[in-house]
This record gives structure tokens, C-alpha cells and sequence, in this order.
């Protein structure tokens, strides 16, 4: 539809067309795929094999399944999907570890199973690459929460029987056991009440984090094969085998896939690199990329008018979304699709996929682009995007990349009936109303063509369905992909040579427009694309040079960088004629012939422009062009022309071959604001008459002064609910657009207000669009009134920076508009603690995907940074330098992965990072950066990263505004608020944040952000004025944390250690030297252990009984790894606690504790802090007495319990008379046992004396001792205590000493999650980048 206002006599037409819209079934079908809008159906009607054959797709989205309906061959049989590669590394698994087989074929997988080996495989060498994955990491959410669902169930059932029978179980002992005062019964009793309650605990709290999937690779002679282990998703234990699994190999060598299980139905390939050692197990991470490929080549034998636009074509897959972002592409997918686009000869490339950007046509990805449309002849297709419909929003790289063909989305009567399903279809097709539009920031159109931007496409099998609908520039795209394979089909056939420059000229120059004005190419480019038409085009052209007419234009008299077109934006621009230089630059491949290609081409060139009357535009009317260019001037003046929209065009026609149309366009486009002389300062626009897909478009002149708008929307006449779209967008340099924008939906008519942010003296594009398909069927036209009226309080600095110091900041603040209450807020509500890097390393990737076509190799640098968290906190990266940019930037990625020194990944992102709730505890961050220039890596070895906290709501910092310089340290002046009027400044002062109200751990050189702001909203709810961030026009304040104040503890230590004479400290600083040396000893091997022998027994010789040289020699011994006899070696820690034990005068500690010291006299906190350090020393030699005593315990059954089952298994006819003498050891173990069990007892007792049993750090005894007495449920109980009570990192023994008892109860559904979780919480090593 149009772009302009609607008259009365339009809104009372006769509307009996509309209803007379009818789809038979084959035209239902049709719309469902649309290829009749873009001719297709007729292209192919007239050549049935020019159908994509022999052409090429590579498709950069989510990773494509090959095993979708209508992706398994193409209309002649071949194979559809020739490749299928994750380019981002989500799916790689570390297969560097090598084992061999044992002599039953068994092998230990990655995750620590033993896995069959199937005898028929062919391994010469015999070794095995082994790896796993947590197989959520392939799964998009949708199936992880079906997953998630069904697995539940069946672990609830499981769950449920241990309840039924421990309920059972307890109602039992309840009837046997009537009265319980014994202490035996009591402690039974809690044993099973602890086991039921914690089945009840543990299904309240299940966190289900996948199944485990082993990985094994090998080479077979010929080729690398990898065969999974997916037993852990199966229900049947004899499915999922190793050994049943049916090798595959890199899917490009075979074409085949597999399934992981039933229940997920995805598809999955494999592809091995670097010589075996990673493999990549690619799936897809949204529907996405299936739709898209279904849409450009899609081969339904039984269902033709399902086909895609091309199904003769083939694709290769290029993953580029992460899995471990969703499905947001990376620098790294994006080099990596490009390499392999290349690498594979494709002739097309689509993306469906891009983001805003700061500057067009610009980036590392952009010039490796141009290199590979330039040099390698490739056709790029992207999308748009979907930030429409105001101006300037197309995204990158599809709308603002010179060697790309950006495509808008358009939708037919037959789509919006069929697809869609709307009651009455539009008379006429139009663009999607969230379409991106152009201009481009420098000028250029944006869009180049339009397609149909929605179908029913083929999606992948895990959806369980055969497809869906989806609409998008993500679907317009490769609908004109698809029609652009089949001119790349005819071309070949035909022997045409094949080039994106005289493809995408055909593409433009035959398009039929959309809508009747001229600025609504801006919308819809140059219009929609015509594949029969283009193609009687291209045969016309053959013989025509392959050039692409770059175009740079300056401004006269101006030195800012060159644009693509002409953007009149600003008022000031629009108030007088400006004159511009235009150069064109013929551009060939670079494969072309200087004799035969460059030194002929001269072409004479007839200029046109579509203002036909050159009041506007002027221009010279002929040029003669040659390879080395020309230019030629445009003038430009504006002032006469009306407010509002406006678009023209200086285009350049061949003189001897006009019919080949334009051969460049040079977009010029005018937004004349209205300005606003009136006061107040607001303007109204008054019924604007609205039908589905209309957009109304207004320019204003923001005043001066102005820094926030407030808008009243009013609609009436309509009868069913209606939805619109209202965006704000305006144009600052080197910023991508500020955008406001908001959909809000009518059900009746009403009055809505909104408040937005806008920056003085600029344009202001207001857009209120009618979404296209709202309000159809309905005969009412809706009327809006919108009034804008803008405000705004203007100070000397919007974004303030405490420096840190006691000092206020003065700000100075005026009104330049009308009357405003001067009510400033600010707060400091987040932290950014800055980091440097404590390692860097450079690397060169592996040549298999990593070398680009040029040759040069791609290299990465690792920086790695500790970070420490005292409290449990959401924390966020941020990178000043890389983030928020993706395309408009010079670096090719960025990667980062927090994880924790049990190698657990907590959380990873790129260019937008999120974030993540993190636990107290250390934590390392490494942030991995990619280029193929080490010089410019090596400058970035010491790159500062900052870690931003947000403050918990209690630590959020008010500031306090004053009117005084000295109102902060005074106390007094406090400024709240008052009346500006117009032309009289008012000074006030911002007080820093009182040092007490710092939040801890804010270290010297941390920045504290908040923000602030000034005004008030007339239509503000009550509280919301307290908030500076919910006000649009708040900025950013920050303060510099200062120096951290003296620390009076030791100044107090200090002092005190100067009390001592010099030979005193002389003797304790040797002594204490002499035991740090004896804890710093190795006793890796035997000659270590005897030295260290040799110097513990020295030193005790000299220091007898000095509690601190014993407790070391305990913690060595048990610190000692790698023991043979066990047994011993506990005796010796038996020994060693026992030393520590008695040289302590425990009567006296007793007696200490008993009674009550004053803690501010020094010498008495000096004496509480010996002894309570005295007190830590023994309970932790009760403690390791304790266990080595349980130890030994065990250990001596477990021998006796072996040599009994030997002797059972002996079938000598003497057995029998040997009972006796079996009977009588036994009676003497069993002596043993119960002295052994009475000192275990006696020292327990004793500790608990001391310190609390259920602690932490002493808790595991309490477990021992009641695993002893078989209470399993009550010694499960305490160790879930303690592992819920730790505040320290996840420490791997408590979780096995958990699973080892759930074993031994019998609770296998609950060993069997808790094994899951070892693998999240404890994995042997860092995934790959």
C-alpha cells in the first residue's frame, strides 16, 4: 500500500473486490510456497530444467537437517545437502585422548564408562580417540524441554516407588515399635524418616542437566569413522550400544546422518578434524535454517506446488548461529562460512540473518565479503531485516554492504489469504510492515529488491511436524536466492557466464515496482524481483562487460568520508542547495584481461534524473566513462520542496543500449523537518486515516533544548480491535539509530501516552504504521490524533564522572523551552571492577577450516583472568573495545567462557554478553580472539577487561544533590527541587557516595555506574520519579573508586611485633622458616618421602611439642597422594594426630573458652586469637584421627571379607576342618573391630567437644560414623547439609562419598542424576573455543 495519507473518498469505496477473493485448493497450496510472485512458475513452465540445476547454495544460518522432507534430492536425482558443517565450534568435542582396547575389546570412554568395541571395525593402528558431550549442548530448548519433561516423568515414578516403600518402611517400625524412648530405636526411627524425607527433597529439587553421549574416533585406513554411546537416552539397556552404533564419517565424504534417540528425533552429523582429535558433531539450533533452505530448494516429488523456488538446486550447510547463544552468529561461524563457501565452488551464498550496525558497508566480515563476490564471482543474498518501518533501519550485512543483495519482505493477496489465513486478503500486495527500510546512514538504498516474505517450509524432524510457517526478510531472501539459482541454472546451461554483477543488474533492473510513489523503493528497493524477466535480461547482456559501477560522493567543500548516495536529513541541510561530487569507478573480477576486459571499456553514458522538473536535482546529461572512472557534480537544493518524505534519483543510461536501464543509481533522499515555532513546543497531527499496512510518516525539527518528547496517540472510528506500530527514530553520527519504538494494540478506541528520549537539534522521523494485516475484514477506517510536545532541562554535562575525590560536582542546568521542575535523581546502582589478563597466548588454528582463501592463516590469542567473588553475584563481561559489534568491526571474533578451577562452565558469550548468576568463589575467564595479523594480536595481550556487578537492592546508592559546595561534608543545603524558567540558569552540586555506603570489594581503580536525571513527567506514576532509569532522558554517572583507607589491623599487628626483642623474632622468623620449607616438600616419589622423614623428625627434635610443626607434619601426611599401603599410612596419620592432640593442654583451652575476655584490649585479642588457632589445630587432628581411624576400619573388613569369599570359592575337601580355626579369627577380628570402634568413638565424642560435627568443614566424620552404624539415611542427610551449607566451590569428594552411599542404599535413579551432575560439576577438561 501506498505510504501516503489516505483520503475519505478512499475509505468509502466498494470493498466487494475484497470479498470476492476466493483460493481453489492447488492455489492454496501455491501460496503456501510463493513462486508466482516473483514469476518463478512461469520461468519454470518455460524451462522445466533451468530448475537450480548445477547451482550451488551455501546457506549461513542455524545449521540445516538433512533429513527434513524436501532436502534429500533434487529434481534430478542428485543429492540435496552436499555439506553440513557447524562453522562456530558448539558442537566440538576434545578427541585428543588416545587409549587402546584391553584383551575383551573393551575401551574406557571420556566419561570414565567401559564401552564395547564392535570386532567388525577397522582400526589399524588400535587407537581410539576418545571424548563426550552433555547432550543438551546439542539440543535446541524446544527439545531440551521435551526431554526434560518425559524424562522427569519416568524418574517421578522411580522416585515415587523408593517413597512408597521408605513410607512403608517407616510405618512399619512405627507399628513394631510402639514406644521409642531408647536411644537405638530413636536414632533408627530419624534414619528412616531422613531417608523419606530426602526422596521428597531431592524430586522438589531436580535439575535435570542431560544424559552423557561417549564419543569415539578412529581411522579405518581410509577415512576418520566416529561412533557414539547414546545408551544414557535410551530406555532400553540394549539400545544405544557402542558397539550397535553404525559408524559415519565426515558427512561431505558419505552424505550420512544419524539420530541420537526416538524420543528427541534430531538429526546429527559428524565431521572429524585435526588428524582425530576434535570432532564436531554438528545439529542445528532453530528451525530456522531448514525453512530457509526448504524455501530456495525444496524437492517434493508428490507435492510440486510445495517445491521450493529452486528444487533442482544443491546446498551446503553452514552453521554460523552458536548453540551456546542460542542461536546468535559469531565472527568465527562467519569467517569459517566463508572459507568454506569457497572451498566448496558454490555459486550463491544466502543469510538470513543480521544486526543493526554503526557504520555501513564497513568490517572485517564486509571486506572479506567483497573479496569473495569480487574475486571468487559468488552471489550474495541476505535479508534485510526486521526493524521496520522506519527509516534507516535496514540491518547488517544484508542492507548496508555494497556486494550484497539486500531483500525486503513482500506478501501478496494469495499468501496473506492462503499462508497467513486472514478473512479478506489486501487488493494489492505490499511490504510486511516490520520490513527494514533504507536509506542507509551514507545514503545508499538498502534494499535492493523485494520477495515474498513468508511461507510453509520444511522444518527439522525434531519438531515432529513436516513443516510450519514463518515470516521474515529471513524468508524473502531465499525466496530470491532460489529465483537467483534458477538464472544461475539457465546461465550455465546456456554457457552464459555467470557473474554477481550482471546478475544483480538484471535482478534490479527488471523488478516490478511496489506502490506508485517514488520514496517506496526506500521500502521495497527497486521493487519485486521477476525471474523470467531477469533472465531475458541476462541473454540480452551476454556479450555486455561484467562491470559494477562503484559509486563514492563527496560533499563540496567538505572532507568527510565518502557516501554511497546523497541523505538530506537534517534541517539545516534541507534550507539551502549543496553540491556534491559523484565518482564512478568501473569495477571488474579480478580475473579480468587488461587488453581484452579494461583497456577497451568506455561506454558513454546519458545522465537522468526522476525529478523532472531539475528545481531539485541537477546534473551534467552526459558522461564518458572509462576503467579508470569519472566524475561528474549533482546539486541538490531542497529549500523549496515541502516537509516530509522525499526521494529522487540521478541515474546513468548507456547511450548505445538504453535497454539495459540504469547501469548505477546515485539514491538521493530528503527528509524536511517541520519545525516547531509555537509555545509550548508541540505539534499535532490530526486525523490520520488508517487501513491495514498503511504508514503515516512525519519529520520534525526536535528545538533546541529539547531531551525528551511526550506523545498522546488518540484513536477512534473503528470497530474491531486495531494494532499499530509507533517508532521514533533519529540519526547521530557514528551511533547506530536511537530508536524508540512500541506496538500497541487498541481494542477499542482510546487514548495511550508515551514518553521517549530525543537528542536536541536533530531530526526526528515519527512513524505510525497500522500492522498490515490488522483490522482486515473490517469496513472502518481508525483516525488517530498524535500530539507530540517536547521537553527538556539542559545542563553543562549530561553523562557526570566522580573523580573519586570528597568534592561535589557543580552542575549547571537551564531551560531553553518552556517552564520545568528541576527535580534531579541519580543513583549508582551497578559496579565494573577492571581485570588484566595473567596469561596470553598466541596460536595459529589448524589449516583444516581455518585458512582463509587468500592463504593466510588465522591465528588466536587466549587471554586468560582470575576473578574472585565474595559473595554470590550476576556478573557481566564487558569489553569496551569488541563489544556491540559484530559486522562493524575490524576483528574477526570474540569468544569467553567462565568457568571454575573444577573446569565447570558457568557461563560464555560474545559480542553482547549476558548475565549470569555466579556462587562465591574463584573463577577464570577466557577470552579468545581471532585475526590472521599477529601484530594486531600481540596489542592486545594486556587488554583490560572489567567484570560489571549489579548492586543488590539494599547496597543501591541514592545520591544527594546540594546547593552548598560544602553540603556534603557540612551535612547540610541539601538540594530536592525547583522551577526553571527559560533563559535563567540554576546552579547545583552532586555529592559523591558517602565511603561507608561503598559496596565491599570494590577495589581501587572499580567504576560505580548509575544514572541520572533532571525533569519530571507530566504523566509519571507515583514513585516513578525516583528512579532516574525509568525517566527516557536519564544519562550514565559513574564514580571512580579511590584508594582503600589504611588498615588499622595492621598498624595493631605491627605495633605489637615490635613488643619483641630482636633475638626473639630472629628465633621465631627461623622457626617458622624451617616448618614452611618442611610443608613445602614434594613426596611424589620415595627419596622425597625419606627426605621429608629425615626433616620432620629433625625439626621435632628441636621445636618438642610445638602444636603448629605438628599440625603441619599431620596435614603433609594427609595431603601424601599416591599410596600403596593404606593401612599404614593411616596408622601414621593415627600417630601424627595423636602428637598434635597431646601436645595441647586441652584443660586449659577448656577453661579459655569457659570464660569472658574483653575484646579491645589488644594483648587479650592477641591471646583469643592464638588460642582459638590452638582450638582449630586440635579438631583438626581429632578430625583426620577420626577418619584414618574409619579408614582402617574398613580397609581390614574388606580383607576379610576377600579372604572368607576365597575361601568359599575353594573346593578342597579340607575346608572343613579348617571352620574352626576361621571361627576363632573371626571372634578375634571381630575384637579387633569393636576396640577399633570404641576409639573411633571415644575421639568422635572428644571433637565434639570442640567444634559443631554438622559443620562443613568437619561434617564428613558425623557422615562416617553414622554410615558406620548402617544409618545411611541419616549419614545422606548430613552430607546434603553440608553440601548445601558450603559456600566454597563444589568439592568433588563429597559428591562421590554421595553417590556411594545412594549406591549403597539402593537409590540407583538418584546415583544414576547425581553421576549426570559429576560431569557438569567436576568435567576433566575446558571445551574447546
Amino acid at each position: 500500500m501506498p505510504c501516503s495519507s489516505l483520503t475519505t473518498g478512499d475509505n468509502n469505496k466498494d470493498d466487494s473486490s475484497l470479498r470476492k477473493f476466493k483460493l481453489n485448493e492447488s492455489t492454496f497450496l501455491a501460496s503456501l510456497m510463493p513462486k508466482q510472485e516473483i514469476a518463478a512458475d512461469r520461468f519454470l513452465h518455460a524451462h522445466p530444467e533451468y530448475d537450480g540445476r548445477g547451482a550451488l547454495i551455501a546457506i549461513f544460518d542455524s545449521g540445516v537437517d538433512p533429513a527434513a522432507d524436501g532436502l534429500q534430492v533434487t529434481s534430478d536425482g542428485k543429492p540435496k545437502v552436499l555439506d553440513v558443517i557447524d562453522c562456530t565450534g558448539s558442537g566440538d568435542i576434545d578427541t585428543s585422548k588416545v587409549v587402546k582396547a584391553d584383551a575383551d575389546g573393551h575401551i574406557c570412554g571420556a566419561s570414565g564408562a567401559s564401552l564395547a568395541i564392535n570386532t567388525s571395525w577397522k582400526n589399524p593402528s588400535g587407537e581410539w580417540h576418545v571424548g563426550y558431550k552433555l547432550v543438551y549442548e546439542l539440543f535446541t530448548e524446544d527439545v531440551i524441554s521435551r526431554l526434560k519433561k518425559e524424562r522427569k516423568k519416568k524418574w517421578d515414578e522411580k522416585n515415587q516407588e523408593e517413597i512408597a516403600r521408605a513410607v512403608k518402611q517407616l510405618a512399619d517400625f512405627d507399628q513394631q515399635h510402639i514406644e521409642v524412648e531408647d536411644v537405638k530405636f530413636k536414632t533408627a526411627r530419624e534414619d528412616l524418616q531422613n531417608r523419606l524425607d530426602i526422596l521428597r527433597s531431592q524430586s522438589e529439587s531436580y535439575d535435570d542437566k542431560g544424559p552423557v553421549i561417549d564419543a569415539v574416533v578412529w581411522h579405518d585406513g581410509g577415512v576418520w569413522r566416529v561412533a557414539l554411546d547414546t545408551q544414557s537416552l535410551e530406555d532400553d539397556p540394549n539400545c544405544g550400544k557402542l558397539a550397535n552404533f553404525i559408524p559415519l564419517t565426515n558427512y561431505r565424504i558419505e552424505r550420512k546422518y544419524g539420530f541420537f534417540s526416538k524420543l528427541d528425533a534430531c538429526t546429527f552429523v559428524v565431521n572429524v578434524f585435526s588428524d582425530g582429535n576434535i570432532l564436531s558433531i554438528v545439529t542445528d539450533c532453530s528451525a530456522h535454517a531448514t525453512h530457509v533452505a526448504g524455501i530456495a530448494t525444496a524437492f517434493h516429488p508428490k507435492e510440486p506446488l510445495l517445491n521450493g523456488v529452486a528444487p533442482g538446486a544443491q546446498i551446503i550447510s553452514c552453521k554460523i548461529g552458536d548453540s551456546r547463544l542460542g542461536s546468535m552468529e559469531t565472527g568465527t561461524g562467519l569467517i569459517r562460512a566463508l572459507i568454506a563457501a569457497v572451498e566448496h565452488k558454490c555459486d550463491l551464498i544466502n543469510m538470513s540473518y543480521g544486526e543493526g550496525t554503526l557504520l555501513p558497508d564497513y568490517g572485517r566480515f564486509v571486506d572479506l565479503v567483497n573479496e569473495v563476490v569480487n574475486k571468487y564471482r559468488l552471489i550474495f543474498v541476505s535479508s534485510a531485516g526486521n526493524s521496520g518501518p522506519g527509516l534507516s533501519t535496514v540491518g547488517a550485512p544484508g542492507g548496508t554492504s555494497s556486494s550484497i543483495i539486500g531483500v525486503g519482505a513482500y506478501v501478496s493477496p494469495a499468501m496473506a489469504a492462503g499462508a497467513h489465513c486472514v478473512i479478506e486478503p489486501p487488493s494489492e500486495g505490499l511490504e510486511y510492515t516490520w520490513s527494514s527500510r533504507g536509506p542507509t546512514a551514507d545514503g545508499d538504498l538498502g534494499v535492493c529488491v523485494s520477495a515474498p516474505g513468508g511461507a510453509v517450509a520444511p522444518v527439522p524432524t525434531w519438531t515432529l511436524q513436516r513443516r510450519m510457517l514463518m515470516n521474515g526478510t529471513s524468508m524473502a531472501s531465499p525466496s530470491a536466492c532460489g529465483g537467483t539459482a534458477l538464472l544461475i541454472s539457465a546461465m550455465k546451461a546456456e554457457g552464459i557466464p555467470v557473474s554477481p554483477y550482471s546478475v544483480r543488474k538484471a535482478l534490479e533492473n527488471t523488478a516490478i515496482p511496489i506502490g506508485d510513489l517514488p520514496e517506496d523503493k526506500l521500502s521495497t528497493g527497486q521493487g519485486l524481483m521477476q525471474v523470467d524477466k531477469a533472465f531475458e535480461y541476462i541473454q540480452k547482456c551476454q556479450n555486455v562487460p561484467c562491470v559494477w559501477y562503484q559509486i563514492k560522493i563527496q560533499q563540496s567543500g567538505k572532507t568527510n568520508p565518502s557516501s554511497r548516495g546523497i541523505y538530506l536529513r537534517e534541517a539545516s541541510a534541507c534550507r539551502q542547495s549543496t553540491e556534491w561530487t559523484v565518482q564512478v569507478n568501473p569495477k571488474f573480477h579480478e580475473d579480468a584481461d587488461n587488453f581484452k576486459d579494461l583497456v577497451p571499456f568506455e561506454e558513454c553514458i546519458e545522465l537522468h534524473s526522476t525529478e523532472e522538473t531539475e528545481t531539485v536535482v541537477k546534473a551534467a546529461d552526459y558522461l564518458l566513462l572509462t576503467h579508470n572512472g569519472r566524475t561528474f557534480n549533482v546539486v541538490v537544493d531542497p529549500s523549496n520542496l515541502s516537509d516530509g518524505l522525499h526521494y529522487f534519483e540521478v541515474y546513468g543510461v548507456d547511450c548505445k543500449a538504453p535497454w539495459r536501464g540504469p547501469l548505477f543509481r546515485i539514491p538521493i533522499t530528503i527528509t524536511k523537518p517541520k519545525a516547531i515555532t509555537n509555545q509550548p513546543p508541540q505539534i499535532s497531527f490530526s486525523k490520520m486515516l488508517f487501513e491495514p499496512g498503511h504508514i503515516e510518516r512525519r519529520y520534525i525539527e526536535v528545538p533546541h533544548g529539547a531531551s525528551w518528547a511526550e506523545v498522546t496517540m488518540k484513536t477512534s472510528g473503528f470497530d474491531t480491535a486495531r494494532r499499530f506500530f509507533v517508532d521514533a527514530l533519529q540519526l547521530c553520527p557514528l551511533r547506530r539509530p536511537l530508536k524508540w519504538e512500541t506496538s500497541v494494540t487498541f481494542p477499542s478506541p482510546a487514548s495511550k501516552s508515551f514518553a521517549f528520549k530525543v537528542v536536541s537539534g536533530q531530526t526526528l522521523e515519527l512513524v505510525i504504521s497500522q500492522f498490515w494485516s490488522s483490522g482486515i475484514g473490517s469496513h472502518e477506517t481508525a483516525s488517530v490524533d498524535f500530539e507530540v510536545v517536547f521537553h527538556g532541562i539542559k545542563v553543562n554535562q549530561e553523562e557526570v564522572i566522580l573523580d573519586g575525590s570528597d568534592a561535589p560536582v557543580r552542575i549547571d542546568a537551564e531551560t531553553l523551552l518552556v517552564s520545568e521542575e528541576l527535580a534531579p535523581v541519580a543513583i549508582l546502582n551497578k559496579i565494573r571492577v577492571p581485570y588484566r589478563p595473567i596469561d596470553s597466548r598466541i596460536m595459529a588454528l589448524s589449516t583444516d577450516r581455518d585458512k582463509l582463501p587468500s592463504g593466510k592463516q588465522i591465528l588466536a590469542l587466549t587471554l586468560t583472568y582470575k576473578i574472585k567473588l565474595e559473595d554470590g553475584a550476576q556478573i557481566k563481561p564487558h569489553i569496551p573495545l569488541l563489544n556491540d559489534r559484530i559486522y562493524d568491526t575490524k576483528f574477526e571474533s570474540q569468544f569467553y567462557m567462565i568457568s571454575d578451577s573444577n573446569k565447570r562452565v558457568y557461563t560464555s558469550g560474545d559480542v553482547y554478553p549476558s548475565s549470569s548468576k555466579l556462587p562465591k568463589g574463584e573463577y577464570i575467564l577466557q577470552l579468545y580472539l581471532r585475526h590472521d595479523n599477529v601484530q594486531i594480536l600481540e596489542k592486545m595481550r594486556h587488554l583490560v577487561l572489567f567484570i560489571e556487578r549489579n548492586l543488590e537492592e539494599k547496597d543501591i546508592i541514592q545520591l544527594r544533590f546540594f546547593s552548598q559546595p560544602d553540603g556534603p561534608l557540612m551535612g547540610n543545603g541539601s538540594f530536592k527541587s525547583s522551577s526553571l524558567v527559560p533563559g535563567i540558569k540554576e546552579g547545583l552540586y552532586l555529592g559523591p557516595p558517602p565511603k561507608e555506603k561503598l559496596p565491599k570489594n570494590s577495589p581501587q581503580g572499580s567504576v560505580l555506574l548509575g544514572a541520572i536525571s533532571y525533569g519530571k513527567l507530566s504523566f509519571a506514576g507515583q514513585g516513578e520519579n525516583k528512579n532516574p532509569k525509568k525517566h527516557p532522558a536519564s544519562y550514565q554517572i559513574s564514580y571512580l573508586v579511590p584508594p582503600n583507607k589504611i588498615d588499622e589491623e595492621k598498624r595493631k599487628s605491627s605495633s605489637l611485633s615490635s613488643k619483641k626483642n630482636v633475638s626473639e623474632r630472629l628465633k621465631e622468623e627461623v622457626r617458622d622458616a624451617k616448618i614452611k620449607v618442611l610443608a613445602s616438600l614434594k613426596q611424589e616419589t620415595n627419596e622425597e618421602c625419606l627426605e621429608w622423614k629425615e626433616l620432620s623428625a629433625v625439626l621435632k627434635s628441636e621445636y618438642p611439642k610445638y602444636t603448629p610443626l605438628l599440625a603441619t607434619i599431620l596435614e603433609s601426611l594427609v595431603s601424601r597422594s599416591n599410596v600403596k599401603d593404606k593401612i599404614r599410612h593411616d596408622e601414621e596419620v593415627v600417630g601424627a594426630a595423636n602428637e598434635v592432640i597431646n601436645s595441647i593442654d586441652r584443660e586449659e583451652l577448656a577453661k579459655f573458652f569457659a570464660l569472658k575476655n574483653d575484646p579491645e584490649e589488644e594483648e587479650a585479642e592477641n591471646i583469643r586469637k592464638k588460642m582459638e588457632l590452638t582450638r582449630d589445630q586440635l579438631a583438626d587432628a581429632l578430625y583426620q584421627k577420626g577418619l584414618a581411624l574409619a579408614e582402617i576400619e574398613s580397609l581390614k573388613l574388606a580383607d576379610l571379607t576377600w579372604c572368607i569369599l576365597s575361601k568359599d570359592g575353594d573346593k578342597s575337601p579340607t575346608l572343613g576342618a579348617s571352620d574352626g580355626t576361621k571361627e576363632d579369627k573371626d571372634s578375634k577380628k571381630s575384637t579387633d573391630n569393636r576396640g577399633q570402634a570404641d576409639l573411633f568413638e571415644e575421639n568422635f565424642k572428644e571433637l565434639k567437644k570442640w567444634v559443631d560435627v554438622k559443620s562443613t568443614k568437619y561434617g564428613i566424620l558425623l557422615v562416617t560414623r553414622e554410615r558406620r552404624a548402617k544409618r545411611l539415611g541419616t549419614a545422606l542427610k548430613v552430607l546434603c547439609d553440608i553440601i548445601q551449607d558450603d559456600a566454597e566451590l563444589a568439592k568433588k569428594k563429597f559428591y562421590e562419598l554421595k553417590i556411594s552411599l545412594l549406591d549403597e542404599i539402593g537409590w540407583t535413579h538418584l546415583a544414576t542424576y547425581e553421576r549426570q551432575w559429576m560431569h557438569v560439576r567436576f568435567p576433566p577438561s575446558l571445551p574447546l573455543f
